[in-house]
């Protein structure tokens, strides 16, 4: 293959040289040679202590959000966010729940009174994500008749708390050893405390509350403790215990050291892990964590707390706060916090010595101790003191288990030359047996050019279209399956000049390496993508690994119509963790290599042909493409201006946002930009926001015929805070902005909200 890759080369640079047309045929590769000279091998760093197992593996729930423990019984119970809350019994091969209560709304938050068996009363929180919704987040209170059946009658439902809605709402609900309810909210707006509510102590937003459910206060059916810091201030709401939160994602409380936890989900560089104490201010928005974010901005009462431990977002992007661990299954975490974060499914450990409310105390010990692939969005606690991890995409309750005795391996390659991809690095030439490939629509990456090449060990194949976890078979969008070390490659150049192509400078190549995990990919998604970046030195000739921390670079480019004859490009290198922000289980981890995107001519070097005729003529695929490539789904280049214009911004918007903006993609809020999906059914069309208004006037998701109102644009157009995409741009797309502008006018066309955004797109079931 690398004397064909060699030869093919050579005629492409001669055709160009020549100005010679390229030849169209069936295929691109005439024949198949087997990569057989890969290197990548373990990991560049020691392998965590910890992996993850199912620890309830016959059960799974839709959208799990919140998890309690049933006071005097060895169940849990289950809250789901579409209402649901179910109740099983706490054992390995439980394979049945008890449906506790239907709620037909969002529910963020159980928690069971410390009396449950003698009272039968639980609380509930539920959200309703209009914007400026004085009453749309609420705590309620229900009862089940006979504590042993476990079965609530919705009629008992009593209200006893509201807090206004908007963006951040907060929701964890848990009992404190002291016989009180707390309750988080969030700051109520989306992006920089639109509100400035975090620094205010005269309503509920932005806070920890304390109340007392058992002593009902005039027509409220709670009262104030008499120990709440600001109960007898006429300036303050009397249930707050702290203060200048702007979403608190889950605290717990730790008994047997006294301390309260929380998780606090930050903005633009920090995620925080705070203790919580009486009358605490901890500095949202003046502050971010123990960062200036609005300075400015007036100051409540109080000096502001300090984080515990901060985490960069190069680690973290969406912290879940955790429990300490008191169980004796894996004696050398006990007494350990062990917490994580939703986006990146890691999970850290962490020892602290000190007071209880960490005014005098320190950190002993802090590290990760697992990588997983659950979308962690809570963690729970047995009366054994077990902890167990929530995932909100798959459904399931997983543990800790400790990573079997590795063997040893070959070195992790720290040269690109090492990696066994490249006949000649220097010359950017693949070795033997890869695969180029292109892709219909590509991610905005500021400019930058890329090269992509595909490499499966051997002669393994790829099963098409087979991956449908998480979402089910009936899903629009799924996956293609790979053979087990499978390497994608996608190296990134940028021009010295503005429009010059010839002096194109490569800044880096990312990696992304399949490793098959035990199980069944159609139950739990049985992958790991792990992504490397390999760093282009100065002359050219290699690249050397990046660190797992990532890394920001500028670098020059001239262009005459710029201030100065130049421009700078801020070049963002991800970080390990990052990478799996975008490669989801639910985006099934590959992005460009898919039928929507894979389906299309690519030059194969002065032979033009479809990649997925090319593909099944080398006997890549398991089966024959089911149609011809022609009849299969694919996306337009939204470059080419001869395309539909409807096609085209669909097309953009897949690429560069459906990866998160999917079901359970990661994206908070709720709409979905797929291009398989006709508009109408994606939930953005005129759908309120889900992180504040920013500055627009009566703004939604999708405005049609607005462009001024829609958000889609307005936030491809920022270029700090609130920028979406939220990583890896920090250049807006001109072109796409144009683009978008006039599809969105457009819009007024009602028939383009039932037409998909893809050509011959697999429909999801039920559309029309």
């Amino acid at each position: 293959m690398s004397r064909i890759l060699l030869v093919v080369f050579f005629f492409s640079l001669v055709a160009d040289l020549i100005g010679a047309e390229p030849v169209r045929k069936p295929h691109g590769i005439d024949q198949r040679e087997l990569w057989t000279t890969g290197n990548i091998h373990g990991s560049p760093e020691p392998p965590d202590p910890y992996r993850t197992e199912d620890a309830f593996p016959k059960l799974k729930f839709m959208e799990p959000l919140s998890v309690a423990v049933v006071p005097g019984q060895n169940r849990f119970a289950v809250a789901t966010r579409p209402g649901r809350i179910h109740t099983f019994e706490i054992r390995p091969d439980v394979d049945r729940t008890n449906l506790l209560i239907e709620l037909k709304r969002k529910v963020y938050g159980i928690a069971f009174h410390p009396r449950f068996a003698e009272n039968g009363y639980f609380f509930v929180t539920t959200i309703d994500n209009e914007p400026d919704a004085a009453t749309g987040n609420r705590l309620l209170r229900f009862r089940v008749r006979d504590p042993q059946q476990l079965v609530a009658d919705p009629a008992s439902e009593e209200l006893l708390l509201t807090w206004p809605s908007g963006g951040h709402d907060g929701g964890c609900v848990r009992f404190g050893p002291d016989g009180y309810l707390y309750l988080s909210t969030g700051d109520g707006s989306g992006i920089a405390d639109e509100l400035q509510t975090g620094q205010k102590i005269d309503d509920l937003l932005g806070s920890v509350l304390r109340i007392d459910v058992d002593r009902p206060s005039g027509d409220r059916l709670y009262s104030i403790p008499p120990d709440n810091p600001f109960a007898n201030r006429a300036d303050a709401r009397g249930e707050i215990w702290s203060f200048g939160h702007r979403q608190v994602w889950k605290f717990s409380f730790d008994p047997p050291s006294g301390r309260l936890w929380a998780g606090e989900v930050g903005q633009d560089l920090w995620e925080m892990l705070y203790l919580i104490r009486r009358g605490g201010n901890y500095g949202w928005s003046v502050q971010e964590g123990a960062h200036p974010f609005r300075p400015d901005r007036p100051r409540g009462p109080g000096e502001f707390e300090r984080p515990v431990v901060e985490h960069p977002h190069s680690d973290f992007r969406s912290i879940t706060g955790g429990y300490v661990y008191r169980s004796d299954r894996l004696a050398e975490l006990k007494g350990a916090y062990l917490y994580g974060d939703y986006d990146t499914g890691r999970v850290w450990l962490l020892r602290y010595e000190g007071e209880a409310d960490g005014r005098i105390g320190k950190v002993v010990e802090h590290r990760q101790v697992a990588t997983t692939q659950v979308r962690l969005v809570e963690f729970a606690q047995d009366n054994a003191g077990e902890v167990y991890l929530v995932d909100f995409a798959g459904g399931g309750l997983h543990r800790l288990a400790r990573t079997p005795p590795q063997t040893a391996t070959a070195e992790f390659p720290r040269k690109l030359s090492q990696t066994g991809l490249f006949a000649s690095t220097k010359d950017h030439l693949p070795a033997k047996g890869l695969i180029p490939y292109s892709v219909n629509a590509p991610l905005w990456s500021d400019g930058g050019e890329k090269e992509r090449f595909l490499a499966l060990p051997g002669d393994s194949q790829i099963e098409l279209d087979a991956v449908i976890y998480p979402h089910g078979p009936t899903y629009p969008d799924r996956g293609w399956r790979f053979p087990d070390g499978t390497v994608l490659v996608k190296t990134f150049s940028l021009p010295a000049r503005e429009g010059g192509e010839s002096s194109r400078k490569r800044l880096e190549t990312r990696i992304l390496q399949h490793r098959k995990m035990p199980g069944n990919d159609d139950e739990y998604g049985a992958q790991y993508w792990y992504g490397y970046t390999y760093l282009w030195n100065d002359e050219q000739t290699d690249a050397e690994l990046l660190g797992p921390a990532g890394l920001d670079r500028e670098y020059s480019i001239k262009d005459d119509a710029a201030d100065g004859g130049m421009w700078t490009v801020k070049w963002h290198f991800p970080s390990r963790a990052e990478c799996t922000l975008c490669h989801t289980m639910a985006a099934k981890y590959v992005l460009g290599v898919t039928t929507l995107q894979m389906n299309k001519d690519h030059d194969y070097g002065g032979t033009i042909a479809n990649q997925l005729a090319t593909l099944a003529h080398l006997n890549i695929f398991k089966s024959p493409l089911p149609k011809p490539p022609e009849e299969l789904p694919r996306l337009v280049d939204y470059r080419e201006e001869s395309q539909e214009r409807h096609l085209r911004a669909r097309a953009y918007l897949h690429a560069n946002c459906a990866h998160c903006h999917r079901k359970w993609g990661g994206g908070n809020a709720e709409f979905e930009l797929q291009a398989s999906l006709p508009l109408a059914e994606t939930k953005s069309v005129n759908a309120p926001p889900g992180q504040g208004t920013f500055g627009l006037t009566d703004p939604r998701v999708i405005v049609p015929g607005d462009p001024g109102r829609s958000l889609v644009l307005h936030r491809m157009q920022l270029t700090g805070l609130g920028r979406m995409p939220h990583i890896a741009s920090n250049v807006v797309d001109r072109a796409a902005v144009e683009l978008l502008t006039a599809w969105i006018k457009d819009l007024n066309d009602e028939q383009l909200l039932t037409r998909p955004g893809a050509i011959h797109p697999r429909l999801p079931e039920g559309s029309q």
